[in-house]
Protein backbone atom coordinates (compact mmCIF):
# COMPACT_ATOMS: atom_id res chain seq x y z
CA UNK A 1 0.00 0.00 0.00
CA UNK A 2 1.25 3.47 -0.90
CA UNK A 3 0.20 6.92 0.26
CA UNK A 4 0.49 9.61 -2.40
CA UNK A 5 0.66 13.24 -1.32
CA UNK A 6 0.00 16.02 -3.83
CA UNK A 7 1.56 19.38 -2.96
CA UNK A 8 1.40 22.81 -4.50
CA UNK A 9 2.65 26.34 -4.27
CA UNK A 10 0.42 29.21 -5.38
CA UNK A 11 3.03 31.96 -5.33
CA UNK A 12 6.81 32.26 -5.42
CA UNK A 13 6.60 34.24 -2.18
CA UNK A 14 5.77 30.95 -0.40
CA UNK A 15 9.22 29.57 -1.25
CA UNK A 16 11.55 29.04 1.68
CA UNK A 17 14.81 28.59 -0.22
CA UNK A 18 17.75 26.45 0.74
CA UNK A 19 21.06 27.26 -0.93
CA UNK A 20 24.19 25.21 -1.43
CA UNK A 21 27.44 26.99 -0.61
CA UNK A 22 29.57 24.32 -2.31
CA UNK A 23 30.59 25.79 -5.68
CA UNK A 24 31.20 22.26 -7.02
CA UNK A 25 27.41 21.72 -7.04
CA UNK A 26 25.90 23.17 -10.20
CA UNK A 27 22.47 23.02 -11.87
CA UNK A 28 21.93 23.69 -15.55
CA UNK A 29 19.13 23.25 -18.02
CA UNK A 30 19.64 20.55 -20.64
CA UNK A 31 18.74 22.65 -23.69
CA UNK A 32 19.52 19.88 -26.17
CA UNK A 33 16.74 17.34 -25.73
CA UNK A 34 18.04 13.77 -25.56
CA UNK A 35 15.43 11.19 -24.65
CA UNK A 36 18.07 8.55 -23.83
CA UNK A 37 19.54 10.90 -21.21
CA UNK A 38 16.12 11.43 -19.61
CA UNK A 39 15.65 7.66 -19.58
CA UNK A 40 19.08 7.20 -17.95
CA UNK A 41 18.21 9.74 -15.24
CA UNK A 42 14.79 8.20 -14.63
CA UNK A 43 16.20 4.68 -14.27
CA UNK A 44 19.24 5.69 -12.21
CA UNK A 45 17.49 8.05 -9.80
CA UNK A 46 14.28 6.02 -9.62
CA UNK A 47 15.84 2.60 -9.09
CA UNK A 48 15.79 2.83 -5.29
CA UNK A 49 12.29 4.32 -5.18
CA UNK A 50 10.18 1.98 -7.32
CA UNK A 51 9.70 4.41 -10.20
CA UNK A 52 7.96 1.89 -12.42
CA UNK A 53 5.48 3.89 -14.48
CA UNK A 54 7.88 4.37 -17.40
CA UNK A 55 10.06 1.24 -17.11
CA UNK A 56 8.24 -0.59 -19.88
CA UNK A 57 8.19 2.31 -22.32
CA UNK A 58 9.38 1.90 -25.88
CA UNK A 59 12.05 4.13 -27.40
CA UNK A 60 9.29 5.98 -29.24
CA UNK A 61 7.36 6.67 -26.02
CA UNK A 62 10.53 7.99 -24.39
CA UNK A 63 11.27 10.20 -27.38
CA UNK A 64 7.73 11.62 -27.43
CA UNK A 65 7.85 12.34 -23.70
CA UNK A 66 11.37 13.72 -23.28
CA UNK A 67 11.49 15.75 -26.47
CA UNK A 68 8.08 17.39 -26.05
CA UNK A 69 8.04 21.18 -26.06
CA UNK A 70 6.18 21.11 -22.74
CA UNK A 71 9.06 19.39 -20.89
CA UNK A 72 12.24 20.99 -19.58
CA UNK A 73 15.05 18.95 -18.00
CA UNK A 74 17.67 20.24 -15.57
CA UNK A 75 20.80 18.40 -14.48
CA UNK A 76 22.58 18.85 -11.17
CA UNK A 77 26.25 17.99 -11.24
CA UNK A 78 29.00 17.83 -8.68
CA UNK A 79 32.57 18.24 -9.90
CA UNK A 80 31.33 17.27 -13.37
CA UNK A 81 29.54 14.09 -12.27
CA UNK A 82 25.75 13.82 -12.59
CA UNK A 83 24.29 14.33 -9.11
CA UNK A 84 20.54 14.69 -9.72
CA UNK A 85 17.87 16.13 -11.95
CA UNK A 86 14.42 17.54 -12.24
CA UNK A 87 11.89 17.77 -15.02
CA UNK A 88 9.34 20.57 -15.32
CA UNK A 89 6.23 19.98 -17.38
CA UNK A 90 3.65 22.54 -18.43
CA UNK A 91 0.25 21.29 -17.41
CA UNK A 92 -2.82 23.40 -18.22
CA UNK A 93 -1.61 26.73 -16.76
CA UNK A 94 0.44 25.05 -14.06
CA UNK A 95 3.96 23.67 -13.88
CA UNK A 96 4.42 20.16 -12.55
CA UNK A 97 7.71 19.07 -11.08
CA UNK A 98 7.31 15.81 -12.97
CA UNK A 99 10.43 14.04 -11.70
CA UNK A 100 12.97 15.11 -9.10
CA UNK A 101 15.79 13.34 -7.33
CA UNK A 102 19.43 12.68 -6.61
CA UNK A 103 21.68 9.87 -7.77
CA UNK A 104 22.58 7.43 -4.97
CA UNK A 105 26.15 8.72 -4.49
CA UNK A 106 24.68 12.08 -3.45
CA UNK A 107 22.10 11.02 -0.85
CA UNK A 108 22.51 12.68 2.53
CA UNK A 109 24.86 15.43 1.36
CA UNK A 110 22.39 18.30 1.71
CA UNK A 111 21.80 18.86 -2.01
CA UNK A 112 18.09 17.99 -2.12
CA UNK A 113 16.89 21.28 -0.66
CA UNK A 114 19.03 23.33 -3.02
CA UNK A 115 17.92 21.27 -6.02
CA UNK A 116 14.26 21.67 -5.09
CA UNK A 117 14.71 25.40 -4.52
CA UNK A 118 16.05 25.73 -8.05
CA UNK A 119 13.23 23.57 -9.47
CA UNK A 120 10.62 25.82 -7.86
CA UNK A 121 12.38 29.01 -8.96
CA UNK A 122 12.64 27.75 -12.55
CA UNK A 123 9.00 26.66 -12.53
CA UNK A 124 7.82 30.15 -11.53
CA UNK A 125 9.77 31.85 -14.34
CA UNK A 126 7.08 31.02 -16.90
CA UNK A 127 4.33 32.65 -14.81
CA UNK A 128 2.11 29.66 -14.01
CA UNK A 129 -0.95 29.78 -11.78
CA UNK A 130 0.67 27.22 -9.51
CA UNK A 131 3.57 24.80 -9.18
CA UNK A 132 2.77 21.28 -8.04
CA UNK A 133 4.31 17.88 -7.41
CA UNK A 134 3.35 14.53 -5.99
CA UNK A 135 5.36 12.16 -3.84
CA UNK A 136 4.61 8.83 -2.23
CA UNK A 137 5.71 6.71 0.67
CA UNK A 138 8.05 4.74 -1.63
CA UNK A 139 10.09 7.87 -2.43
CA UNK A 140 13.13 8.93 -0.40
CA UNK A 141 12.17 9.24 3.27
CA UNK A 142 13.05 12.97 3.22
CA UNK A 143 11.08 13.79 0.05
CA UNK A 144 7.82 14.93 1.66
CA UNK A 145 9.57 16.95 4.36
CA UNK A 146 11.78 18.63 1.73
CA UNK A 147 8.73 19.74 -0.28
CA UNK A 148 7.07 21.05 2.88
CA UNK A 149 10.25 22.77 4.10
CA UNK A 150 10.44 24.69 0.82
CA UNK A 151 6.88 25.99 1.39
CA UNK A 152 4.73 23.58 -0.60
CA UNK A 153 1.41 22.60 0.96
CA UNK A 154 -0.64 19.44 0.57
CA UNK A 155 -3.87 19.63 -1.39
CA UNK A 156 -4.72 15.92 -1.72
CA UNK A 157 -3.69 12.63 -0.16
CA UNK A 158 -4.71 9.23 -1.46
CA UNK A 159 -3.89 5.62 -0.69
CA UNK A 160 -3.33 3.00 -3.36
CA UNK A 161 -2.82 -0.73 -3.06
Amino acid sequence: MSTITYLEMRSLEQLRPKRCADARFDIRECTVKQWRFNRFLYFTVGEDWQWNDKRGWSDEQWRDYAEADSLRTFLASYDGSPAGFFELREDDGAIEIAYFGLLPAFYGRGFGGALLTRAIEEAWKSGPGRVWVHTCTEDHPAALSNYQARGMTSFKVETRR
